[in-house]
C-alpha cells in the first residue's frame, strides 16, 4: 500500500494507460480523481472499480486544453479529497498527416491538448502542492516521439519534445518544495487510441516487427508510473523512465542477431 493516505489526479483516465494507472494507484491505496473528456461511461466504470477497492473516487469531465477548467478540477480534487499528492499527466491527442498536407485545426488541437494540457495540469497541481507544503510527486506521460522524428506526427512529436523539457524545468524549479517531477516514455502500447490510426491487422503485423515482438500493455506502463511516483523512487527527479520495448534502439539493423 505505497500510496495509503495519498490523493491522486490522473488525466485521460477513462481508457488505456490512464485507466490502468488510476486502478493501479487505487490498488496501492490512493484515492483517485479520474479526468476524462469524451468517454463518460468508461470513466464511471473506472470510478466504480476504484470504489470497490475501498477508495474514494471522482470522475470529472474536463478538456485539459482549457486552463480555467483544469484549475477548477484541481481545486475540486483538493477540496473533496483534502489534498493533491500525486499527479499523472496522461491526456493527449494526435492527428496523423504529413506536415505539408496537415489540417491546421487538427495540428493545433494536438499541440493544445498534448503540450498545453500537460502544462496546465502540471502548473495547477504544483501550485496546490506548494500551498500544501508537504511535497508531492508528478509524472508526465510523454513518448519516444519526443526524440524520434516519426513521419506524419510532427505536431505530436513537437508537443512531446516540449513537455519533456517542461518537466525537467519544473523539476529544478520545484525541487526546493520537495516536489518530484519525472517523465515516463511508453512505447507502442495496446490501447483503444491506437485504433484511430491502425487496423487490427496492421497492429498485429507491426507488433511482430517490434524489438520485443509485441505491443506493450497499459498495465505494464501503469506499474512503471506507480514506481516513479512512489517513495521507492524518492531520489529520482527530472528523469526519464523509458518503457518502450527497445523501440529507441537501432532495431532495424538486426545486428544483435548477427544479421545485417
Amino acid at each position: 500500500m505505497r500510496f495509503a493516505g495519498k490523493n491522486a489526479l490522473v488525466t485521460g483516465a477513462s481508457r488505456g494507460i490512464g485507466r490502468a494507472t488510476a486502478l493501479a494507484l487505487a490498488r496501492d491505496g490512493a484515492n483517485v480523481a479520474i479526468n476524462f473528456r469524451s468517454h463518460p461511461a468508461e470513466a464511471e466504470e473506472v470510478k466504480r472499480e476504484i470504489e470497490k477497492l475501498g477508495r474514494k473516487a471522482l470522475a470529472m469531465q474536463c478538456d485539459v486544453a482549457d486552463q480555467a477548467a483544469v484549475e477548477a478540477m484541481v481545486t475540486r480534487t483538493a477540496s473533496e479529497f483534502g489534498s493533491v499528492d500525486l499527479f499523472v499527466s496522461n491526456a493527449a491527442y494526435s492527428d496523423r498527416q504529413l506536415m505539408i498536407e496537415a489540417d491546421m485545426a487538427g495540428f493545433r488541437r494536438t499541440i493544445d491538448v498534448t503540450m498545453w494540457g500537460a502544462f496546465h495540469g502540471l502548473r495547477a497541481t504544483a501550485q496546490q502542492m506548494v500551498k500544501q507544503g508537504r511535497g508531492g510527486s508528478i509524472v508526465i506521460v510523454s513518448s519516444p516521439h519526443a526524440v524520434l522524428a516519426i513521419p506524419t506526427a510532427m505536431a505530436y512529436n513537437m508537443a512531446k519534445a516540449a513537455i519533456d523539457h517542461m518537466a525537467r524545468t519544473a523539476a529544478i524549479e520545484l525541487v526546493s518544495h520537495r516536489i518530484r517531477v519525472n517523465i515516463v516514455h511508453p512505447g507502442w502500447i495496446d490501447t483503444p487510441g491506437e485504433r484511430k490510426f491502425f487496423s487490427e491487422e496492421q497492429i498485429a503485423i507491426g507488433a511482430k516487427k517490434l524489438p520485443w515482438g509485441r505491443l506493450g500493455k497499459p498495465e505494464e506502463i501503469a506499474n512503471g508510473v506507480c514506481f516513479v511516483l512512489s517513495d521507492e523512487a524518492e531520489y529520482m527527479t527530472g528523469s526519464t523512465f523509458s518503457m518502450e520495448g527497445g523501440v529507441s534502439l537501432p532495431w532495424w539493423s538486426n545486428r544483435g542477431s548477427g544479421e545485417m
